[in-house]
């Protein structure tokens, strides 16, 4: 399939032009980042507590906010996912200077005093784990097994936390007698002394801000790492000026979508460091489909100048880059739309980086092959001239000039016995 056939647009007719747009561009990015709005950074690199937590009814996100700002968590990040009647939320705060812990028992308490205030002083069956269980049946001993039936307990606390576990909440004791073990006598002293709260706490996961610090510096390495493999790779495949432009793409790829990135205020985590990784191969491979038809047009056209041959070879993977580039974006946009918060910020960087990366390929790649060229390779084909004949690699004789500025024309081939025709007998 071919959306457009034998074009013949001038896209280096403008080179200059747009090479200034794009150098427009990286300047308001790095303006973005390091002026204008701060990069916001998730807790992956900055540090802190992520708590992932199962309401019994549905919680309203703003509520949640104002309740941990006003118990003293600082630009609490909330964000709701699953299906719209789980009743999923997930919490995530910054780290606490001068201090290693994470803030997952403070959360717990604040929303404690809000959504469990009729408890009475007993104890959350849905936020204890298995050692607070079994001292609690210990302490109660609803079978008179004594000091030595701590293990018996042990084991009908493990049972019960493996049902919350499936049922992910308890939202009646019913489910909680349907555990091993749970007979009449433990379910009717487990009600008297235990609560089924509104909330369960589902997963916790603390990074302290030396190991954000030690992800901040991988992250980077990587995407580096990366941006130079590329060009090693290109150079070692194709040459060493179509590598350079491939990288000047790519560097400028990562530069505007992440000052865009920045304006949009979505998260920077992992997720967003792969999604940059992404981009980067996908920024790629679009400029390698362009060069390699560069390549083999300039095998086929020896006298033809670099400028009409890059203009040619853009041409004739126009049809590609658009298809393959505008599915893409399809499904990018569905994700961003259809995502949750945890999803968007990478659907946004790779939404962008088409985009970006179609254009650079065109206006960013492929003219600074050609700066490359004017400055370290052969000149007069960018100018259009024709190259002579030892350096296209041509075997054609040239007509040399003697002393008195006579051309002399070369010599005529000398014809062979076995060249000529044979006489016929008579």
């Amino acid at each position: 399939m071919q959306l457009f056939r034998e074009t013949n647009f001038d896209f280096m007719k403008y080179r200059k032009f747009w090479i200034t747009v794009s150098l427009i561009l990286i300047a308001v990015a790095i303006v973005a980042v390091f002026v204008y709005r701060d990069l916001n950074v998730g807790i992956d690199f900055a540090g802190g507590t992520q708590l992932t937590l199962k309401f019994r009814d549905k919680p309203e996100v703003d509520r949640l906010r104002a309740l941990l700002d006003a118990g003293g968590i600082e630009e609490p990040g909330i964000t709701s996912f699953g299906a719209e009647g789980d009743n999923e939320i997930m919490i995530r705060t910054r780290s606490i200077k001068g201090s290693q812990e994470g803030s997952r028992d403070r959360v717990v308490q604040i929303l404690d005093q809000d959504f469990n205030r009729d408890r009475g002083g007993k104890v959350d069956l849905n936020s204890i784990g298995v050692d607070q269980t079994t001292n609690l049946l210990v302490t109660l001993d609803p079978e008179r097994r004594g000091p030595g039936g701590a293990a018996y307990y042990r084991g009908i606390a493990e049972s019960i936390i493996k049902v919350r576990h499936d049922t992910r909440i308890f939202t009646s004791w019913d489910q909680v007698a349907k555990a091993k073990g749970v007979n009449p006598a433990v379910a009717s002293a487990l009600q008297q002394r235990a609560y089924l709260g509104a909330f369960s706490v589902e997963g916790v996961e603390n990074v302290g801000p030396q190991i954000g610090k030690e992800l901040r510096r991988q992250g980077l390495l990587a995407v580096l790492l990366s941006l130079l493999g590329m060009l090693v790779y290109i150079w070692f495949r194709f040459e060493l000026r179509f590598g350079i432009g491939a990288i000047m793409a790519c560097v400028h790829d990562v530069i505007v979508t992440l000052g865009l990135f920045t304006l949009a205020g979505y998260e920077f985590n992992l997720t967003t460091v792969a999604a940059f990784l992404t981009l980067v191969g996908y920024s790629m491979n679009d400029t390698v489909v362009i060069f390699d038809r560069v390549r083999e047009n300039l095998r086929k056209n020896r006298r033809e100048p670099m400028i009409d041959v890059m203009n040619h070879s853009i041409n004739q993977t126009l049809s590609r880059t658009v298809l393959t580039g505008g599915l893409t974006l399809l499904t990018v946009i569905a994700l961003w739309y259809f995502g949750n918060e945890t999803i968007k910020g990478f659907a946004f960087i790779m939404g962008v980086g088409i985009l970006v990366g179609t254009y650079s390929s065109c206006y960013v790649a492929s003219p600074f092959v050609l700066l490359w060229e004017s400055y370290f390779g052969s000149q007069g084909k960018l100018r259009g001239e024709v190259a002579p004949a030892s350096a296209r690699g041509g075997s054609r004789p040239v007509a040399s000039a003697d002393e008195t500025g006579r051309s002399e024309a070369p010599a005529a081939p000398r014809r062979t016995r076995s060249a000529q025709p044979a006489r016929r007998r008579r």
